[in-house]
């Protein structure tokens, strides 16, 4: 079987999920072509799992000050490059496309009659439980139209009642001794670094380590400012006393797998975010705040809430072996049993902690 693996690059989750995927699928020898969309050439980094990837302009959302900005993206969308894009990618040589929703890969597949298999976060709202907040008709168009797949496996923190998967995570990762002195994560790319700065130099008797692709390694008194890497931002994860960013899906799945306490900040306008958000309280498995202001950080340090670990178990692996069956109108064990590992079943909902 050849697979065309779709994956939006927009944020790092998506491509964080698609490292386990890749390893697994290298491990047998699966022949698998990534393709990468949503973001400019220079700012992907450590892709060398991926291999000869592909890479398109594919469509993305743009942010100003922590809020999605209608302008902004209106000014960066270039619809006649997508079309063209869609059009111009043979999937002759593809058995099936999978898309993490990828829009490319997943409007070629639909063109050309092929397979489409959607994995990811954003294929499980729509399920009447999957908690969501902010959804208006616009939104519903972008989940339904952006990157649509044949068949579906949504991917969240709790099924819902749902034939939902967990998180696809490293399961290796555990949480480490926290560094001398205990330093908290910051990744909160989508808001102002200099207010983001500004505001953590208020608490002076605690370690920052604030990382976004723009910045440039520099200490700032009680905050370490650096560019987004993988090896290093998984070292510092690893050892936190706590974490604060934005509500996306992937690195707060690894707080929860490893039990890290997570202070969280939707992006303003954007529904994925709002709803995970939602979610979380609903769970209530991490703190949320909606304005990102010195006074939430605050309360929030003064009494950092303990969280249990979730251990998700090899979600990666098991959808790597689930989609070289071909059995993908039929995900229902596939679930069921992920889900058994967890020691929460599927037929029950259960908050994770």
């Amino acid at each position: 079987m050849k697979l065309l693996y779709g994956v939006q690059g927009t944020g790092n989750g998506h491509i964080s999920r698609a490292r386990m995927m890749a390893m697994h699928f290298a491990e047998k020898n699966i022949d698998v072509q990534f393709l990468f969309s949503g973001r400019a050439p220079e700012q992907y980094f450590d892709m060398d799992v991926f291999g000869d990837y592909q890479l398109r302009a594919g469509l993305s959302f743009a942010t100003d000050k922590g809020s999605i900005s209608a302008i902004k993206t209106l000014a960066q969308v270039k619809p006649f490059t997508f079309i063209h894009d869609v059009r111009a990618l043979d999937l002759s040589h593809y058995d099936a496309v999978v898309t993490d929703f990828e829009p490319v890969t997943a409007w070629a597949g639909r063109l050309q009659k092929k397979p489409v298999i959607g994995v990811g976060h954003q294929y499980a709202f729509g399920y009447p439980d999957v908690p969501q907040s902010g959804v208006d008709l616009r939104n519903r168009l972008i989940m339904k139209f952006f990157a649509p797949a044949q068949y579906r496996l949504g991917l969240h923190w709790d099924h819902f009642n749902a034939n939902i998967a967990p998180p696809i995570i490293n399961p290796d990762e555990i949480r480490q001794p926290c560094t001398t002195p205990p330093h908290i994560v910051v990744y909160l790319p989508f808001e102002d670094q200099e207010q983001v700065s500004e505001a953590l130099a208020t608490f002076p008797q605690q370690k920052f380590i604030q990382y976004a692709p723009q910045l440039q390694r520099e200490e700032r008194g009680n905050v370490l400012r650096q560019a987004t890497s993988l090896h290093s931002f998984k070292h510092d994860l690893c050892h936190a006393k706590g974490v604060i960013c934005n509500a996306g899906f992937e690195l707060i799945s690894e707080c929860l797998h490893m039990g890290i306490p997570a202070l969280a900040k939707p992006v303003a306008g954007q529904s994925e975010q709002l709803g995970n958000a939602a979610a979380l309280q609903q769970l209530g498995v991490a703190t949320v705040m909606h304005d990102f202001s010195s006074t939430n950080i605050e309360k929030w340090l003064t009494d950092i809430p303990a969280q249990q670990p979730c251990h998700y178990p090899d979600v990666a692996a098991a959808i790597c072996d689930w989609l070289l069956r071909g059995e993908w109108h039929d995900s229902a064990k596939l679930v069921s049993d992920l889900w058994e590992q967890t020691g929460r079943p599927a037929n029950t909902m259960a908050a994770t902690g």
